[in-house]
């Protein structure tokens, strides 16, 4: 049972890591990495590294067997992951020992049929007993999301909601008068993936979206480098980066080689994100 200075301390913890790097003048760096890829522990140590490397918030993705928002880099890793026998169990198991190892915020990025089927009750219950943070639940309808958010709210977990630039601006206030946290912008329309660019529309979108919240606003989807995370880290609270460390997991030629990889790349745009 979570008593109430836990859910203090966790939406805490989340709130707090923002508000820090607002006051050093720079976005929050967000990872993204799934659970279970390349297997479970490798996936924790991964998790490990970029916090290392200088990832302030990290998002555990849930594999899905049909990742309809994801790009080909997400939906091989998840691929593996669901070959490899993950569960929601070692989906929480990661969460648990990445929080115990970094003290970092951990939050859950997954869709919403398989909480459905493991029961929201259970699965918040569950996610805050392993400290999480909250979960980020990109498919499911503000409208839809009474009994999510009652249960996460039990047990003092943030709800992120997610919102993109086809977002009128009576839909965005809805997405962040529901929401807790932190609210996730996704820079352009379509799946995850690195780009050339991370375009215009973002800032756009971020500003509409503060004109509804006091919510700290992320942004991901596209993110790849410094350069990109320097540009983003100009008018959003968080930047958001997934594919580009999911690849180079992919790329690398044994696990140590790419825990390196991921490590510097968190170092480099924990650079990028600076604002001065």
């Amino acid at each position: 049972m979570s008593t109430d200075s836990d859910k203090t301390g966790r939406i805490q913890l989340l709130s707090d890591t923002l508000a820090k790097a607002g006051s050093e003048d720079r976005a929050a760096l967000i990872a993204y990495l799934p659970a279970g890829f390349p297997t479970v522990d490798a996936g924790i140590d991964a998790v490990k590294a970029v916090v290392a490397g200088g990832a302030d918030i990290v998002e555990i993705g849930l594999p899905h067997s049909d990742p309809v928002l994801d790009g080909p880099v997400i939906q091989t890793a998840d691929d593996i992951a669901l070959r490899g026998g993950v569960k929601i169990a070692d989906v929480l198991r990661t969460v648990r020992e990445a929080h115990e190892a970094t003290g970092a915020p951990i939050l859950v990025m997954t869709y919403w049929n398989p909480i459905d089927r493991y029961g929201v009750e259970r699965f918040t219950a569950e996610l805050a007993q392993a400290g999480g943070a909250g979960c980020i639940l990109p498919d499911l309808p503000v409208q839809e999301s009474a009994l999510w958010r009652e249960h996460a709210g039990k047990h003092g977990l943030a709800t992120v909601f997610v919102v993109a630039p086809s977002s009128k601006d009576e839909r965005l206030a809805t997405i962040t008068a529901a929401g807790s946290g932190f609210v996730y912008a996704s820079s352009l329309m379509g799946v995850t993936g690195t780009r050339e660019s991370v375009g215009d529309q973002a800032q756009e979108l971020v500003r509409r979206t503060r004109a509804t919240t006091e919510l700290p606003v992320c942004v991901g989807l596209g993110v790849s480098n410094a350069v990109q995370a320097k540009e983003v880290a100009a008018f959003a609270d968080g930047v958001i980066v997934g594919s580009a460390f999911v690849k180079l997991l992919l790329d690398a030629p044994d696990l140590p080689a790419g825990l390196a990889a991921v490590r510097a790349l968190a170092g480099e745009l924990a650079q990028g994100v600076r604002r001065s």
